[in-house]
């Protein structure tokens, strides 16, 4: 349900040593238009590596945090990657499986909370009340986001047109599949204050899967979108791992 401003604290730190690029997804706030009610993984990939062929990227190093970590290694399996780095990704459940059913209901929750956000449009992404209300879903320590970051949060949820449609795809088509087929140097970040989708409901098919060499990271004392909340940390992970792989990738 968010958009690329979440990740402001991480790409311009990133941006100092790399060139960034961050897409909207389809539907989202600011990404292009959403055909029909295909809002899966496979189908947001499409419209990124749209924009990735008109960037001339043809691949890039990626990362990706919850749906974004999905749409990641959707875009790996396609050979987009040179990198990958799934921050809390999406997906780690089976076709319409209890545990992705439950995730649908969690999110479906919040439906209401987003109506009244259209409603009253820019009044509740400045209201301080409706921050504490919103950010401990998503962060440990409310108080460590931005205020700016906080208001774009507010503003790109209430703008989500993908809502309903992600909710249907993910349902209809099952979790992330290929994990042990994964080729490039990947990393997992797993949160541990994660209420969205927690670490130790989710987070097991990642890491039973993935094959031994993908290194899988715990970040302590944060929740499921911890570029809000920790950008520095973050951004330090990803520069590493990138960092950590770049003369291989220079030499073939």
């Amino acid at each position: 349900m968010l958009s690329p401003h979440v990740w402001r604290g991480v790409a311009e730190r990133l941006a100092e040593s790399y060139e960034v690029f961050a897409p909207a997804f389809a539907g989202h706030w600011g990404g292009p238009r959403l055909n029909g009610w295909d809002a899966s993984a496979s189908a947001i990939a499409d419209a990124v590596e749209n924009q990735l062929d008109e960037l001339g990227w043809s691949t890039c190093h990626i990362v990706g945090n919850s749906l974004g970590g999905w749409v990641g290694f959707e875009l790996e399996r396609r050979g987009r990657a040179r990198t990958l780095t799934a921050v809390a990704p999406a997906g780690g459940w089976r076709h319409l499986s209890p545990d992705a059913i439950l995730v649908g209901l969690k999110f479906l929750s919040l439906g209401p909370l987003v109506g009244i956000g259209k409603l009253v449009g820019g009044f509740a992404a400045r209201n301080r009340l409706v921050h504490r209300a919103f950010l401990p879903l998503v962060s440990k320590e409310a108080k460590t986001v931005e205020p700016r970051d906080a208001e774009a949060m507010i503003l790109a949820a209430s703008n989500c047109r993908a809502f309903l449609p992600v909710l249907w795809s993910g349902l209809k088509g099952g979790g992330v599949t290929g994990l042990a087929d994964v080729k490039v140097p990947t990393r997992l970040l797993l949160c541990e204050y994660d209420r969205i989708i927690p670490m130790r409901r989710y987070g097991s098919m990642f890491i039973d899967e993935l094959p031994p060499v993908a290194d899988r990271v715990t970040m302590k004392g944060v929740g499921h979108c911890p570029q809000l909340e920790a950008p520095e940390k973050v951004a330090a992970l990803i520069s590493e791992h990138v960092a950590a792989y770049r003369p291989h990738l220079r030499a073939v």
